[in-house]
């Protein structure tokens, strides 16, 4: 049962005018929360094309010449990135496949809640797999193994820090305030 469903069937008991308002309510809590999810699909409309970019620049260099002077362990590093980058790929595109197939019509709080963590997921393979792209990259322009691991590790560190901690200080910080609920 949805979120407003059972107060309106207490509601409806008391007489139709009752009935009536209960209705206009639950209009206006499913256009509320269509509405969410119509922000949740332009998000990942958003952020898929650069992640669409970044796998096909991913899988070009694979095909590039210097690639194969790549040690081992780098070459590794990449192809590791871009099973990454697929992940993040998957995980942003769920919402709006999920969407389409269980219809606008049975849209719940639920349903926005794994579609808004599941976009939030999709950044954690993303932010590997740009580390990892890094730590290639570098390898290949230096030479040197542990810049490579330095430079990766600050990236991965980087993004996580804007992605995670950053919004999750925010929320904190806002909570014990009370402003959010």
């Amino acid at each position: 049962m949805r979120d407003g469903s059972f107060n309106c069937a207490r509601l409806m008991a008391w007489g139709m005018s009752r009935t009536v308002e209960c209705m206009e309510n639950n209009a206006i809590y499913n256009e509320s929360l269509n509405g969410e999810m119509r922000n949740i699909i332009e998000e990942a409309r958003v952020i898929l094309p650069g992640v669409q970019a970044l796998f096909g620049f991913q899988t070009i260099a694979v095909f590039n010449d210097r690639f194969t002077e790549l040690p081992t362990y780098a070459k590794d590093c990449h192809l590791l990135s871009l099973g990454l980058v697929i992940m993040a790929v998957a995980l942003v595109m769920t919402p709006a496949v999920y969407y389409r197939v269980v219809e606008p019509a049975n849209i719940s709080k639920g349903m926005i809640r794994r579609s808004s963590s599941l976009i939030r997921w999709a950044l954690a393979p993303l932010a590997g797999g740009l580390a990892l792209d890094m730590f290639t990259v570098i390898i290949m322009a230096t030479k040197n193994l542990n810049l490579s691991i330095a430079s990766a590790t600050v990236t991965f560190l980087f993004l996580s820090g804007l992605w995670f901690v950053f919004p999750w200080y925010q929320r904190r910080k806002q909570l014990n305030k009370g402003v959010m609920r």
